[in-house]
């Protein structure tokens, strides 16, 4: 093994063209933490907002952009709970976007049967997302009705699979009808256009949004209050549209509504290997018996990562961008 890599900088906040090819030592993985040789690396929005400079890594972690990676454990910290060769996918903390990362072993789940490793490469981030926020924040129940806003995205197309396959009634929003049908096809019971429908009038006629996941905020918060059944909880984990909103707290009151919400990379190393249990014991089989499953739409090779974050913030693609690092 080489004791270089080449990695993907961010040269200076700005725009997709501030990532820039480097080459870097190989890390070494500390007591508790596996060396991973990166196969794929997946691509996600906190990737471009740390671009950008509104997103920084939390203390100690890289500087490197990328949260989720698949590839072969080649070196392995005392106590890490893994051995060489062990194929797996991992939520990192950073540094995804390099040819080798370290993670904390406990943040590491093994490849689904029958998946390749582009497709565990986009497992970690969405999944671990989706389930602290729907079904342990959120409460999602079968039965349920849960509305997610932006279905078409990674976090969006995963939510909708897990909600269905946990046997609630999903509805969601999209910018087109080609993104609406999408998400129907994913299993969504009504996918709404929201440049041509009112998604509060919507929910409001089928009898409230028992959930709501939401990543876009602004205007859209005090919407999502008044699209909610009573008990109703919204889950807001990010703000496309700002993190600012004024809100009549009355109703919310007399409606019994929930506001919460959570950031995944800053929570703790012990909160993120809970996740990880509780993924492997009740969402691991789904995958491996191809129930639900990762929906790619475009694959760059690591040197393209400029192109795969515009792509992304152009709000085009529909499912996950993925950047190949070292293939199979």
């Amino acid at each position: 093994m080489t004791d270089q890599m080449r990695v993907i900088e961010i040269s200076q906040p700005g725009g997709p063209e501030v990532l820039t090819e480097a080459r870097r030592s190989v890390p070494e993985p500390k007591a508790g933490d596996v060396l991973i040789r990166v196969a794929f690396a997946g691509v996600n929005r906190p990737d471009a907002l740390q671009r950008a400079g509104a997103y920084d890594p939390p203390p100690g972690a890289s500087d490197l952009p990328g949260l989720e990676c698949a590839g072969e454990i080649v070196a392995v910290g005392d106590g890490a709970g893994w051995n060489v060769g062990d194929r797996v996918c991992a939520l990192l903390p950073g540094g995804g976007y390099a040819e080798y990362v370290t993670t904390p072993g406990a943040h590491c789940l093994p490849v689904p049967d029958g998946m390749d490793l582009k497709q565990a490469a986009c497992l970690p981030e969405t999944f671990f997302t989706v389930w602290t926020n729907v079904f342990d924040r959120g409460r999602l129940q079968g039965g349920e009705r849960l509305l997610v806003h932006g279905g078409s995205s990674g976090i969006g197309s995963v939510a909708i699979q897990l909600a269905k396959a946990f046997g609630a009634r999903v509805f969601t929003t999209a910018g087109s009808d080609e993104k609406c049908a999408f998400c129907t096809d994913l299993g969504a019971d009504r996918a709404i256009n929201y440049r041509d429908e009112d998604f509060v009038a919507v929910l409001r006629d089928a009898g409230g949004a028992d959930v709501i996941l939401d990543m876009v905020g602004g205007d859209y918060i005090a919407r999502n209050l008044k699209a909610l059944a009573e008990d109703g909880r919204l889950v807001q984990i990010a703000f496309l549209g700002g993190p600012k909103a004024e809100i009549n707290f009355a109703p919310l009151m007399v409606r019994r509504l929930t506001i919460t919400g959570s950031t995944l990379r800053p929570q703790s190393d012990a909160a993120k290997a809970s996740i990880a249990d509780a993924l492997r014991q009740h969402v691991w089989p789904l995958l491996s018996s191809g129930k639900v499953g990762p929906v790619i739409h475009s694959t760059y090779p690591l040197a393209e990562a400029a192109a795969a974050h515009a792509l992304m913030e152009s709000s085009e693609h529909m499912g996950k961008i993925v950047l190949e690092v070292a293939g199979q």
